[in-house]
C-alpha cells in the first residue's frame, strides 16, 4: 500500500490532486456533499427532536434531569432560584420577588413554575431581564395577555406572563429561554402588616402544597327523549385542575430544588421589642430603635413558609394607626384601631363548640401531630357547662357523638382517646366535613348558647369555592374559627372561609407554637365580641372596604380602607363591646403618609366583589365587571388580569424546537410523601432526579445522597417528531459510497498507468 512522503504537497486538495489526479475534483465533491447533508441533517434532526439527551455520569454540576425514551439517557430542565426582598414601612410591606430561570442546555425552552404568594398581596409589577435588557410588563385582561405571550413564543421571542390562579397562587411562564441563557422575572406586590394584639407579623409563602381535586362528577343524560338520544353532563369541581397541580419531588430521592435568600428591611414606626423568624434561621442587624435588617441565613430550599413577626418595647403598643397616600389626584386612607381588651366578665354564655380534624394522607408526618395536639389542648380548656362534638375527615367522615355533648370528664374522656388514635390517610374530602359541623340537630335548646365550629386542617384542596358555598350557605349562628396546621397551608382558603364564617384564622406551622397560638385562640373564643362595628366619614361619602365591617375579636384591630372625596374631617369607629358602647374619633387630616394604599384599597374592594358574589349579594357578571375595572385601574394581577411582557427581538431561529418545561416543587417540610402520592409498589422511584442544582450542600441538610451520586429517575417519555433526519442520514451514507467508489476508480487507474 502506497503511503503518503513528507515531500507531498500540503493541505487536502494538493495532497488529493498529487494522488488521483483528474479523479480528485470528483472525489471532493462527493466528501464535501456527504459532510455537508450529515451535517444539516444533524442539525435539522437536534432542533426537531428537543433537547440533546445526556447520561447522568456526563454532568459536570447538579442537574435535574427527566428520563427520556431512550434507555439510560435523559434532558435537563430549567434552573430555578428565588430572591425575595421586603421593606415593611409601618402597616405596609413592599415585596421585589425575582426568578432566576437558567437553561442548561443547548435547547430552546419554555419554563412554567407554580408557586405562592400572600393571599391579600396586590401584584402590580413585571419586570423581564434578558441580557442588558429590561422589559417591563403591560396589565392585560387575562385571555388577551395570553395570546400576545404565545403569538410572542411562535415568533421566537422571549416572553414572561404572571397569571393568577388563585389570591395565593400564580404561575409564571418564560418562554424561548436560549440555549445556556439566564433570564430573570421580577414581580412586586403590596401588602398589609398582620395584627394580633401586641404581635405584628408578614408572612413569605415559598411552596405550593400539592392540592386534593375531587374528580368531576360524570352522568349520562337524555338528551332526545323517546329517541334513545344518550350523552354525558360533567360537572367538575375543580376546572382548573391541571394549573394548580405541578409536579412535586419525593424528598427522599432528590435534593431540594429552588434555593431561596430572603432579606427583610423593617421599618415598624414605633420602638421595637422582640422580632422573631418562627421558621428560619437569621442575622438580625439593628439599625436604629425602630429599624431592623433581617436577613435569612441560607440559601434555603423553598419547602416551608417564611414568617417574621415583631412586637413594640415595652409601653409603646399602639392602638391607632392612620396613614394617607394621593394617587392620580384621588386620596387613598388606611386605618388601624385596636379596641380595649376586657376581661371574660361580660359574656359567660355556654358554648356549643363541634371540632373538626383533617386526618387525610396531606396530614402524615409533623402535621398531624400538631393538629392532633391542638385538639387535645382545646378539649382540655372546655367548661363544664359547654358543649362539644367532635368530627374527623379524609375522604371519609366520622362525627363522634349524634349530637353536640356535655362537656364532662367521660364525653371528654372518649374525645381524647378518638383523636389519639387518628391516623393520617386517604383524600380531603372537606365539604361534607364542614357541612355536618355547620348542621344544628335540636337548635340552641332554648338557651342563648354561642355556636362555634373549630376546624383544624392544612387546607390542601383544589376546590375552594365550594367549600366557602358551603359555609356562605349554612353558616347560620354558627361561627367558623379556621386552624392552619403545617409548614405551608392554603392561606386564601382559612382567611377567606373564616371571614365567611364571620370568625378568625389561627395559623400552628411548628409543634412549639401549639400551646401559644390555641392558648390565643381560645381567648378569643372566650372574650366578648365586637359587634355592630361601623365607619362614618364627617367630611362626606367615602368609598370604604370593607363595606360591611366584621365583628372582632381580642387583640384584632379594626382595618379600613378608603377612597376620599377630601382628606379632611373625622373617621369615626363605633360598635359594641359585649353590652357596652366604643366610640373613637380620627382626625384624617393627622393621617402619616403611607406607600401602596390606593394598591390595597383595590386589592381589598376586588376582594369585596368575590365575597359578595359568593354571599349572593351580587351576581357573576356584576362581580366580574367590577374586578376588572379595578384590576385594569390598578395594573393588578387578578383571575381576570394578568401581566405580560415581551421582548419584541425575535431570537429563536426559525426550525428550532421549543420545549416545555414544567418546574417541580419540594414538598412541603414534615410532609409525607407516601401519605400524598401513597406508597410505591415496587422499589421507590422518584418522579424527578435533582442534584443540589444552585444549592450549596451546607443548605441541603435533607438531602438524603450526595450531589455528585445520581440517584433513581422515573421515566418521563419525550415526544419524538417525525422528521426527514433518517433519509438525509442515508442520502450522505450514499454519496460518502459513492466518493469510495471513486477513490477506487482511482487507483485502479493509477494502478494500470504505474
Amino acid at each position: 500500500m502506497t503511503s503518503m512522503t513528507k515531500d507531498a504537497p500540503a493541505g487536502l486538495w494538493p495532497a488529493l490532486q498529487s494522488r488521483f489526479g483528474h479523479a480528485a475534483p470528483l472525489l471532493l465533491l462527493s466528501l464535501l456533499l456527504a459532510v455537508l447533508t450529515l451535517a444539516v441533517g444533524g442539525r435539522a434532526a437536534r432542533a426537531e427532536l428537543g433537547p440533546v439527551l445526556v447520561t447522568p455520569g456526563e454532568m459536570q454540576s447538579g442537574a435535574l434531569l427527566f428520563r427520556a425514551n431512550e434507555k439510560g439517557r435523559y434532558v435537563e430542565a430549567p434552573r430555578l432560584g428565588t430572591d425575595v426582598d421586603l421593606t415593611v414601612s409601618g402597616p405596609t410591606a413592599r415585596a421585589h420577588v425575582t426568578q432566576v430561570f437558567q437553561n442548561p442546555t443547548d435547547q430552546w425552552v419554555e419554563a412554567v413554575y407554580v408557586y405562592p404568594l400572600p393571599e391579600d398581596g396586590a401584584v402590580d409589577t413585571l419586570k423581564m431581564v434578558v441580557g442588558d435588557r429590561v422589559i417591563t410588563g403591560d396589565i392585560a385582561a387575562r385571555e388577551e395577555a395570553r395570546r400576545t405571550y404565545e403569538a410572542a413564543k411562535q415568533a421566537g421571542q422571549t416572553a414572561g406572563l404572571v397569571e393568577e390562579e388563585r389570591p395565593n397562587l400564580f404561575t409564571t411562564s418564560v418562554a424561548n429561554v436560549g440555549p445556556g441563557e439566564t433570564v430573570l422575572i421580577r414581580i412586586e406586590y403590596q401588602e398589609t402588616v398582620h395584627q394580633s394584639g401586641d404581635r405584628f407579623s408578614l408572612r413569605v409563602p415559598l411552596v405550593v402544597a400539592p392540592r386534593y381535586t375531587p374528580a368531576a362528577v360524570t352522568q349520562s343524560v337524555d338528551f332526545r327523549p323517546g329517541q334513545g338520544g344518550w350523552g354525558q353532563a360533567s360537572t367538575d369541581p375543580v376546572p382548573d385542575r391541571d394549573r394548580i397541580t405541578p409536579p412535586v419531588q419525593d424528598p427522599r430521592r432528590a435534593a431540594p430544588t429552588n434555593p431561596v435568600t430572603l432579606k427583610v428591611r423593617l421599618q415598624a414606626g414605633f420602638p421595637l421589642g422582640e422580632v422573631v423568624s418562627a421558621n428560619h434561621a437569621v442575622d438580625i442587624e439593628t439599625q436604629g430603635p425602630d429599624s431592623r435588617v433581617v436577613t435569612m441565613k441560607g440559601p434555603v430550599p423553598a419547602n416551608r413558609d417564611f414568617e417574621l413577626s415583631w412586637t413594640p418595647a415595652a409601653g409603646a403598643v399602639p392602638s391607632v394607626g392612620l396613614f394617607r397616600e394621593k394617587v392620580a389626584g384621588e386620596d387613598y386612607l388606611l386605618a388601624f384601631v385596636t379596641p380595649p381588651a376586657l376581661a371574660q366578665t361580660e359574656d359567660k354564655r355556654p358554648r356549643d363548640v363541634v371540632f373538626v380534624i383533617d386526618n387525610s394522607g396531606s396530614m402524615g408526618g409533623a402535621s398531624m401531630d400538631q393538629a392532633k395536639a391542638s385538639l387535645l389542648y382545646a378539649l382540655g380548656r372546655l367548661a363544664p357547662a359547654d358543649r362539644f362534638n367532635v368530627v374527623r375527615f379524609d375522604d371519609t367522615l366520622d362525627v363522634l357523638f349524634p349530637d353536640v355533648v356535655p362537656a364532662d370528664a367521660e364525653h371528654v374522656g372518649r374525645a381524647r382517646s378518638f383523636v389519639s388514635a387518628l391516623e393520617a390517610t386517604g383524600g380531603t374530602e372537606m365539604v361534607p366535613a364542614m357541612r355536618a359541623a355547620l348542621t344544628e340537630h335540636n337548635g340552641a335548646d332554648g338557651a342563648p348558647r354561642l355556636r362555634q365550629v373549630v376546624f383544624l386542617t392544612d387546607g390542601a384542596i383544589g376546590n375552594e369555592q365550594q367549600l366557602f358555598d358551603t359555609i356562605a350557605g349554612m353558616r347560620g349562628r354558627s361561627r367558623v374559627f379556621m386552624v392552619g396546621i403545617g409548614s405551608a397551608p392554603n392561606t386564601f382558603l382559612m382567611s377567606r372561609a373564616a371571614e365567611l364564617g364571620r370568625g378568625t384564622f389561627t395559623q400552628i406551622g411548628a409543634p412549639d407554637q401549639v400551646q401559644e397560638r390555641m392558648r390565643s385562640l381560645f381567648e378569643k373564643l372566650e372574650s366578648p365580641v365586637v359587634t355592630n362595628l361601623s365607619a362614618s366619614f364627617s367630611a362626606g361619602a367615602a368609598d370604604a372596604t370593607p363595606e360591611t365591617l366584621p365583628d372582632l375579636y381580642r387583640g384584632e384591630p379594626v382595618v379600613l380602607a378608603a377612597k376620599l372625596a377630601a382628606l379632611s374631617g373625622t373617621i369615626e369607629v363605633k360598635g359594641m363591646i359585649g353590652d357596652r358602647p366604643w366610640i373613637v374619633t380620627l382626625p384624617v387630616a393627622q393621617a402619616a403618609k403611607g406607600e401602596g394604599l390606593s394598591k390595597l384599597w383595590a386589592r381589598r374592594r376586588i376582594a369585596d366583589a368575590e365575597v359578595a358574589q359568593t354571599l349572593g349579594q351580587i351576581g357573576p357578571e356584576q362581580a366580574d365587571q367590577r374586578i376588572l375595572a379595578l384590576a385594569l385601574q390598578h395594573h393588578l394581577v387578578t383571575r381576570l388580569t394578568s401581566l405580560v411582557a415581551v421582548d419584541r427581538t425575535p431570537r429563536r431561529p426559525d426550525g428550532a424546537a421549543l420545549s416545555r418545561n414544567d418546574i417541580p416543587l419540594n414538598l412541603p417540610a414534615g410532609w409525607d410523601f407516601d401519605k400524598v402520592f401513597g406508597k410505591p409498589k415496587a422499589e421507590p422511584r422518584p418522579e424527578f432526579r435533582e442534584a443540589a442544582l444552585l444549592l450549596p450542600a451546607a443548605a441541603r441538610a435533607d438531602t438524603p445522597a450526595a450531589a455528585n451520586k445520581p440517584a433513581p429517575v422515573e421515566e418521563v417519555v419525550l415526544p419524538q417528531t417525525a422528521t426527514d433526519a433518517e433519509l438525509r442520514i442515508i442520502a450522505g451514507i450514499a454519496l460518502l459510497l459513492a466518493g469510495l467508489a471513486v477513490l477506487a476508480f482511482g487507483r485502479r487507474t493509477m494502478g494500470g498507468r504505474a
